[in-house]
């Protein structure tokens, strides 16, 4: 995968590559920054065409970045807090990988990505353009054993394996949640209403609303990893 970075204050250029770096899959590479041309076309991250939105909920936004081999992005600038959750790069699936950048509400992003292959670029992405939440205990979930793998002031982010047969304990949750399937299988989300999410493959996903229990059981034959993801807001 290439990165075409620029930032909107080019003394960030330097910090803006060494990110792009840090938050790309193995096997990725990261040329210099570059400043789009005059006829790049220049749009936020809502409005570039690869970044799909799934769901909305207030200042939240779930994003399905799919690029597929030799496609690339238009020129977008992230201008909120971002959660990342990488399921494949071009060169195979990413396990769930977990990272977050906090900096794009002050300081604004413009970049393009380009996935020279052979396999399809994925990534389920929360946005969040709320306000920061304070203390970073004071709204974590019940029922979820264990530090978060990834938790600050906008987000936070758990990390369960499930045997073949297992089920979850009962988990609620202060904040809007997003239970991401990152390896094969098959596994049922309930819900409060007794509708059952399905999810048969590496990114699916589930969303489920604050302050109403769920679980999780592996309904196949291999375990299962889940992430389960939060996007922070005032309760």
């Amino acid at each position: 995968m290439r990165i075409h970075s620029v930032l909107t204050r080019s003394s960030l250029a330097l910090c803006g590559l060494v990110f792009a770096l840090s938050n790309n899959p193995v096997g990725y590479s990261a040329e210099p920054a570059e400043t789009p041309g005059p006829n790049d076309r220049v749009v936020p991250i809502l409005q570039e065409p690869r970044h799909r939105t799934m769901h909305v909920d207030g200042d939240i936004r779930l994003l399905d970045v799919q690029i597929n081999p030799g496609d690339m992005t238009l020129f977008h600038t992230h201008d909120a807090a971002i959660m990342y959750t990488f399921i494949s790069s071009g060169s195979g699936p990413s396990e769930g990988r977990i990272s977050s950048n906090t900096d794009y509400v002050k300081e604004n992003y413009t970049h393009q990505v380009a996935n020279d292959g052979p396999g399809l670029f994925r990534i389920i992405a929360l946005t969040n353009y709320g306000p920061p939440m304070g203390a970073l205990e004071t709204d974590r979930p019940s029922g979820l054993s264990g530090e978060p793998e990834l938790e600050n002031l906008y987000f936070r982010s758990y990390r369960i394996t499930l045997a073949p047969g297992e089920t979850s304990a009962p988990q609620t949750h202060h904040n809007p949640s997003v239970v991401v399937q990152v390896s094969d299988g098959l596994t049922h989300v309930t819900r409060i209403d007794g509708i059952t999410a399905e999810l048969t493959a590496n990114g699916g996903w589930a969303w489920r609303e604050p302050h109403n229990p769920y679980q999780i059981k592996n309904m196949g034959t291999v375990p299962v990893e889940l992430v389960i993801n939060e996007a922070r807001r005032a309760m």
